[in-house]
């Protein structure tokens, strides 16, 4: 029985690694905006950073249990890639934006996972020291779910769900599945219980985007409808100006056409005339 268990547990933390590869990895839409825009207007670096502390302190906790492999694989990768974010996300930031994600760093990072190593290392002992470790590490992991919630509030307030990537949310939510079963066969309560809360949180921005989602193409058929009202009214002045003409109206317009070209043709032949008369008169009188 424990043989079937541990059977499960492996392949759990197999779908979760691999499933987490696509959570790490979907915010690549959102940084492809910020290089074409060549700035980070309207996205934030908080997500970024706390999942990238939350990375390391799991992995921390992973060296200090045992058969946890597949959380410290995961979480390696985690630390790269946020990282990588981070760097690119202060590259494209403003001043004031740079500023901040720095402080946030040299906080959370340095600071916060620093004080984390040194107190538990001399002031813990074997299993007290995963358990208090485990326990910030759940606290952390709340976090990285509550996060998006500064993401969700912006979507709310503006009505767009430009800056909530629809693909974050989708693998947020079957990760979570999976670690959560994962924690929960290698009775593990650390890592099953913030999962809760990350697929709650994970529908819960799967609605959001469905509902604003359908608002944002109503509100923009209804922009375009009145450029087509005015289309169809200038086509109509159109026709108004331009009536259409019978047969017989051409014939006559073609005729009155051709008389005032006779005409002004017959005043330039009597011109002619005049100035034939008027040069032989002058030979006439120098004779």
């Amino acid at each position: 029985m424990a043989g079937f268990s541990d059977h499960w547990t492996f392949a759990f933390g197999v779908l979760g690694n691999i499933i987490s590869f696509f959570v790490f990895l979907s915010p690549l839409p959102t940084f492809y905006n910020i290089y074409k825009k060549k700035s980070t207007e309207g996205y934030q670096s908080i997500p970024y950073v706390v999942a990238l502390f939350s990375a390391m302190l799991w992995i921390y906790y992973a060296f200090l249990k045992t058969n946890t492999t597949l959380l410290v694989t995961i979480n390696t990768f985690g630390c790269f890639i946020e990282t990588l974010y981070v760097g690119f996300y202060l590259f494209y930031a403003p001043k004031k934006a740079r500023a901040q994600t720095i402080k946030l760093l040299l906080l959370l990072v340095v600071g916060g996972f620093g004080a984390i190593v040194l107190v538990t290392q001399f002031l813990f002992k074997g299993a007290i020291r995963a358990q208090i470790v485990g326990w910030i590490c759940l606290v952390f992991s709340l976090c990285v779910f509550v996060a998006p919630l500064c993401i969700v509030r912006q979507v709310i307030k503006t009505k767009s769900v430009e800056y909530m990537p629809f693909l974050l949310s989708v693998f947020l939510t079957l990760s979570a599945v999976m670690w959560f079963f994962y924690g929960l066969l290698l009775k593990d309560f650390n890592i099953a219980i913030p999962n809760v809360l990350g697929f709650i949180f994970g529908i819960l921005q799967m609605i959001l985007y469905v509902m604003y989602n359908k608002k944002e193409e109503v509100v923009i058929k209804e922009q375009n409808l009145p450029e087509l009202k005015d289309h169809v009214i200038i086509l109509e002045d159109d026709k108004k100006k331009l009536p259409e003409l019978s047969e017989e109206q051409i014939i006559n317009i073609m005729k009155l056409g051709s008389l005032v070209y006779s005409e002004k043709n017959y005043g330039n032949l009597n011109e002619v005339a005049k100035n034939d008369k008027v040069v032989s008169k002058l030979q006439t009188v120098e004779a």
